[in-house]
């Protein structure tokens, strides 16, 4: 790597023992000094991390009396020779600790006011402080890695996906507003007042007209838009790894992606994946996990318990399952004594954030059962629990009784704070699967009416077309998700490719033909002149790195992410625009709605 300028002929780090006796320039910013009397140490810092500079006024007065004035984050310029440090101070936790440079020269490119945050990784700063002060966060050499182990795997993608005969394409970043699940960011046009484009939530209707266009193989590593709340993993704007594929199925594009990632995993992280990867259908994944997307590292799995209670007087469940709800439960084996009454009233609390009314639980000793519903229940019904269960003691039983959506959603995510508060040791470090056969159709009980489980184009498996009228949510989707320790890292789907296909799932999803022409009217017109099978799949690129890094917030993997209100501290983004650019844009607003 040659990063020589009129500045320098080294980066930092890159000096080693090969370098003694050499005379070399560096420059870089001031990590720490310290001035001994007549000897000045610096730590200086660039990208490529750090090396020990010293200024001995025995050696050069004037240099050593103006490092003597030297001060955290000033950037500097410096001469002199690479020399072997003392045995006695060599410092083997630094990749230049046993070496450092005698300077003879120095030059202060630019001083530094005193920084807001400490710039180390050992900081301590608020959140909101050092995304206030990102350029300075960013001098850290926990977010340099972060950053350029960023480019380094984005790099590894471009070169694999080249590889296997991808094009890398560009799309429109100013595209047309078409309902796909999140809510757009509009921009309105000056030209055409009234009308907007939407920043893209992903290149979907774009890559497919690229397989119309016959070029077979295209990705691209893509900024996509969301205007949805934000939680911990995601961000207003997001970036994918965006590919399609024509003339392939569902194990075609498994294949290329499941050896893409392996290879990923396998430079960057030293882990074998087995492949093929394990398939779970979707049916499946609810019923043991209660998500779509599995933590399959550990048990406390869900069990079906709807039979036991099936006569039950226990009016709560009684009344549930004549509403037609579902009873499932959890086995924390072996957790009995590890929560305190407190601590299963925080659970209960907890299993409400999801919707659920309530949680029962039941704690299995040696002497039988201790649970607040202990007196609603026949002995038959407890201890068929408890074999259902497959119930020991020092067990603790949780039940959720309520609609399935609600049972499946407060469990999955109870097993996840269980893990979390009991700080189970995984079963592997790693575990990757495919959720397959998802549903092509979940019924919006606000709209009271069907939507796409994933989005518009997805293909439904051809023995379950003729459901999509009759019975939709019994139909299956060519769709798939590769799940990595309960986190969807990429998903996607066989597409549409049918003109007729096409207009039956607009049917299906209650457009007119009117509304379908005038949302997708291009891409039914594209579909009339001979479309090749194709489909595809897109990576949460912010997602991998997290994975990549073992780290659990997006925040970190980003260089300028947004906060939860969609603000950037350091620009102060979003702000008002001047009274005289919303007139030419036709805009009035009404500030009070």
């Amino acid at each position: 790597m040659n990063t020589s300028t009129s500045y320098r002929t080294h980066m930092c780090a890159q000096l080693n023992e090969d370098n003694i006796n050499q005379e070399v320039k560096l420059s870089g910013w001031v990590q720490k000094w310290r001035d001994l009397g007549g000897v000045t140490f610096i730590d200086l810092r660039d990208r490529s991390g750090i090396v020990q500079i010293v200024f001995d006024e025995s050696d050069n007065a004037e240099a050593a009396k103006l490092a003597s004035t030297l001060r955290n984050e000033y950037v500097i310029q410096v001469c002199g020779n690479v020399v072997k440090r003392a045995e006695e101070t060599i410092n083997p936790n630094l990749p230049t600790g046993t070496i450092e440079v005698k300077c003879h020269s120095l030059k202060v490119l630019d001083a530094a006011q005193t920084p807001p945050i400490y710039i180390d990784d050992s900081d301590t700063s608020k959140e909101s402080i050092r995304l206030k002060y990102r350029y300075l966060d960013l001098r850290k050499q926990n977010m340099k890695h972060s950053i350029m182990m960023r480019h380094k795997v984005t790099s590894f993608v471009r070169n694999f996906l080249d590889d296997e005969g991808f094009i890398d394409i560009e799309t429109p970043m100013l595209t047309k507003p078409t309902p796909e699940g999140a809510r757009d960011f509009l921009v309105p046009s000056r030209v055409q007042k009234g009308s907007f484009f939407a920043l893209p939530q992903s290149p979907q209707l774009y890559k497919q007209i690229l397989m119309v266009s016959g070029f077979d193989r295209y990705y691209q590593i893509v900024k996509c838009f969301r205007d949805e709340d934000l939680r911990q993993d995601r961000q207003p704007e997001f970036t994918q790894i965006d590919m399609e594929l024509s003339f392939v199925n569902e194990e075609d594009i498994m294949d290329t992606n499941e050896r893409m990632v392996a290879a990923l995993f396998k430079k960057f992280k030293g882990i074998d994946i087995s492949l093929p990867l394990k398939k779970m259908p979707y049916k499946e994944a609810m019923e043991r996990f209660g998500s779509d997307k599995p933590d399959t590292r550990f048990g406390f799995e869900l069990v079906d318990v709807k039979e036991v209670f099936k006569n039950t007087g226990f009016k709560v469940f009684a009344d549930n399952i004549a509403k037609g709800g579902d009873i499932r439960a959890i086995n924390a084996k072996g957790c009995g004594e590890s929560f305190s009454r407190r601590e299963i009233d925080a659970l209960v609390e907890y299993v409400k954030i999801y919707k659920a009314k309530g949680l029962s639980w039941v704690k299995v000793t040696d002497d039988g059962i201790k649970s607040p519903i202990e007196k609603f229940l026949s002995d038959e019904e407890i201890n068929q629990l408890l074999v259902t269960t497959n119930a020991e003691p020092d067990d603790l039983i949780l039940i959720v009784g309520d609609k399935p959506s609600i049972v499946f959603d407060a469990l999955g995510h109870l097993r996840l704070e269980l893990a979390r508060k009991l700080e189970i040791e995984y079963d592997r470090e790693y575990d990757f699967l495919w959720v397959t056969d998802f549903p092509l159709f979940e019924y919006s009980e606000e709209e009271n009416r069907y939507m796409a489980k994933h989005h518009p184009f997805t293909c439904p498996r051809e023995e379950d077309i003729p459901l999509m009228e009759s019975n939709p949510g019994a139909v299956r989707a060519k769709a798939y998700d590769m799940v990595v320790n309960g986190v969807e890292m990429g998903g996607g789907s066989i597409r549409i490719h049918n003109k007729e296909l096409q207009e039956k799932m607009f049917a299906a999803l209650g457009f007119t033909k009117e509304n379908a022409e005038e949302q997708f009217g291009f891409l039914l017109e594209a579909f009339k002149y001979g479309t090749p099978p194709h489909g595809g799949i897109a990576f949460g690129l912010d997602r991998m790195m997290m994975l990549l890094l073992d780290i659990d917030n997006i925040r970190e993997v980003i260089a300028f992410p947004k906060t939860q209100n969609h603000g950037c501290l350091m620009t102060s983004a979003p702000g008002p625009a001047k009274e005289e650019s919303l007139v030419e844009l036709g805009i009035e607003l009404d500030l009070e709605n």
